[in-house]
Parts: C-alpha cells; sequence; structure tokens
C-alpha cells in the first residue's frame, strides 16, 4: 500500500482532502517536512508567557473564517490576514442595524486587494449555513466578531440581542466543533464590567453588574467559550474590546455621528456633563491583540484590549472640533440608561502574554479618523 502525505492532510492550511498524494510527490522539501509536525517556541517567546506560538510550517498560510467579516473591526482584521498571506472567507448578513453599504463598502475594499478571499452571505443564527461553509473548507481558526451591537439599541429589543450574540455563538462553536475547528478568537465587549467600581478594570473583577441586555449577552458568550473549551479542548481567547474607532467605523458608533452632526452644522447630543470617559482603542491596535491570539495557544483565556487611557466625553469633542476645523453645537441631555459612567482597561496581561503594545493615542486616532472620515464624505 502507498503511503499517504500525512504532513499535508494535518497541515493547518490544507483543503478538504488534502494529503491525497504520495510523500514522493510532495512538494515540500524533505529538510522542511520533519519540521512541519513539531510545534516550535519562536525564538523571541517570553519566557514567562502561558503558552508559545501556535504549530505548524504552514501557518504562514491558514484558513481563516471571520464571522462579521464584513463589518467595522471584522474588514480590518480580514484586510490585515489577507496582507498576511492567508486564505479569508468573511461570513455576514449584511443586517440592517446601520446601513449595509457601509459593509458593501468595505468588501469592495477587501476584494480590490486581489488575495485569496472569499465574502459568504450568512446568518449566525442559521445552523444549515454555518455547517455549510465550516463543512466545505478546512478551517485552521474561526475568528467570530459577528454580533448584535450596542448598549441602547440592546433595550429596545433584548430578545433580538440574546438570540443572535447566545444563540448565534453556540451556533458559531458547534458548527466549528463538528468541523474539527480546534481553536477560536471570539469578541466580548468592556460592557461586561457593568458599574465597576474598580479602576483600572483587570480580567479578573467579580463582575456581576450587567446592566444592558448587550453586556449580559457578552457575559454569557464567555461563559459558552469557556464551556466548547472544558468539553471539546478547543483554544479560546475572549476579547474585551475597549470603545475601537478609527477608519470604516460604523456610523451610529458616537465618534462618526458627532463628525456627521458637526460637518452638517447641526447639534449633538450629549447625555450628562461631559465627564464620562472612555477608553478609546484605534482599531489597527484592537486587530494587532487579535491577530497576536491567533498565533498563540492559550487554553481558555480573556485580555482586555484597550488603549488603558481615558479620555472624557468633553475632551473627545474638543480634539474632534480641532481635527475637523468646526466647532459643535451641544445639546445637553440626560444620562441614558445602560450606560456606564468609565470603561479603563488594565491591559497587564496582554501585555506579558501577547505582547499587546497598542500604538495609536487618541489624540492621534482621531486624526486618523477625521482624515478618512472627510475623504469617504468627499466619495459619497
Amino acid at each position: 500500500m502507498t503511503a499517504r502525505c500525512a504532513v499535508c492532510a494535518a497541515s493547518s492550511g490544507a483543503i478538504r482532502g488534502a494529503g491525497n498524494h504520495t510523500v514522493s510527490q510532495c512538494g515540500i522539501p524533505p529538510a522542511l517536512r520533519a519540521v512541519t509536525a513539531q510545534r516550535a517556541v519562536p525564538a523571541n517567546a517570553m519566557p514567562n508567557r502561558l503558552c508559545v506560538s501556535v504549530p505548524l510550517l504552514f501557518n504562514s498560510r491558514m484558513n481563516f473564517l471571520v464571522t462579521g467579516g464584513a463589518g467595522f473591526i471584522g474588514s480590518h482584521v480580514c484586510e490585515r490576514l489577507l496582507r498576511e498571506g492567508h486564505h479569508v472567507w468573511a461570513f455576514d448578513d449584511l443586517n440592517p442595524f446601520y446601513d449595509p453599504q457601509f459593509k458593501r463598502r468595505n468588501l469592495r475594499d477587501l476584494q480590490a486587494l486581489a488575495k485569496p478571499f472569499e465574502f459568504v452571505h450568512g446568518d449566525i443564527t442559521d445552523r444549515a449555513a454555518l455547517d455549510e461553509i465550516l463543512s466545505s473548507v478546512r478551517f485552521d481558526q474561526v475568528i467570530h466578531l459577528a454580533a448584535r451591537a450596542g448598549v441602547r439599541p440592546s433595550l429596545l429589543e433584548p430578545a433580538l440581542y440574546q438570540r443572535v450574540n447566545v444563540e448565534g455563538t453556540v451556533n458559531v462553536l458547534e458548527a466549528a466543533r463538528r468541523n474539527g475547528v480546534k481553536k477560536m478568537v471570539l469578541a466580548s465587549s468592556s460592557s461586561v464590567y457593568g458599574l465597576n467600581s474598580r479602576a483600572p478594570f483587570s480580567e479578573d473583577d467579580p463582575i456581576f453588574t450587567a446592566i444592558s441586555p448587550y453586556a449580559a449577552s457578552k457575559l454569557a458568550c464567555e461563559s459558552l467559550g469557556h464551556v466548547w473549551h472544558h468539553l471539546y479542548q478547543m483554544d479560546v481567547a475572549m476579547l474585551r474590546f475597549f470603545t475601537v474607532y478609527g477608519p470604516r467605523q460604523r456610523p451610529d458608533l458616537a465618534l462618526y455621528k458627532f463628525a456627521q452632526l458637526i460637518c452638517a452644522g447641526k447639534p449633538i447630543p450629549v447625555f450628562g456633563d461631559g465627564a464620562s470617559a472612555r477608553d478609546y482603542t484605534f482599531v489597527t491596535d484592537t486587530v494587532q491583540g487579535i491577530i497576536a491570539c491567533t498565533r498563540t495557544e492559550l487554553g481558555y483565556e480573556i485580555f482586555n484590549l484597550g488603549e488603558s487611557q481615558t479620555v472624557p466625553l468633553k475632551r473627545m469633542i474638543e480634539l474632534l472640533e480641532e481635527a475637523l476645523g468646526r466647532k459643535a453645537v451641544i445639546d445637553r441631555q440626560p444620562m441614558q440608561p445602560g450606560d456606564v459612567p468609565l470603561t479603563y482597561a488594565n491591559i497587564s496581561r496582554a501585555r506579558e502574554r501577547l505582547g499587546y503594545h497598542p500604538q495609536i493615542p487618541f489624540e492621534q486616532g482621531v486624526k486618523l479618523f477625521t482624515e478618512w472620515f472627510l475623504k469617504q464624505n468627499i466619495r459619497a
């Protein structure tokens, strides 16, 4: 009996059916074939990291499924993976939570890269659609970003948020398990900290004070990630994002909404006295943390991905005014239910275990955002 090529069949870049050739037909040089099956510690690995870099020779060209891949953060993740030489499938339902034209524009930008990219129109609440894509390709990793986002909208449609975020996450985890995916990166949110009295917020803080359906749904997702790790030995990273902003930003988010209103000479709604503060994180810094998780074995771990600097709302408005060269008209309104007064990330764990080091301070990031925003308005 002729021996099949087990290395290619097991390699993390393989499509279904790979390995259906003999060892003598394999194009991998013999000297590298032995390396392929070994897990190696990179020379620059930090000795006190929990785990070390993943595995096989072919992690320079892997297959990634990115749910929510047409969205704000998802499209940046897809772009980064494509530029690193990976094959990427974006799974997104293009729902009307905001104008789908924003996502279609993101998809056009990704397709223009002329890289191995596929878009799959699908909904994470549709188990059959997830099974179909995950059974058709041998995916090495799934980056699960798809969700119904936003604290205030979740107050209006709490059942929808639970169905999409919680049931949808179960569907993604199960489809991945059934089809042999062992590594998952999942999006959580700083909203899970709720009315946390400790600042900065640490991953080990007790979090029993969620104050919105959105936050509660993300807490459930973190628990589900642990369940699938415990039962099925999946490698799971849960990432708590802190107020991500930058090019391709969703139009419902404050920075985009304020820029649009300021440019139109319309009042911007300011809830409270402007003292509430957020830990704004530029999107490329968030992506840096996501990519670091794809390269590291973690077991089950939660990470804050923030800037670890807080910016009061009134200071955010001042910087936006400076970048746009226009003054804002303020419309004072009462604090909104579900809003928290502060988000502030302790990123020590991510620094130590992922080598995560945010590069873009908010003052610089606002300028980069407004440059993109103004170009988009000219294009429109």
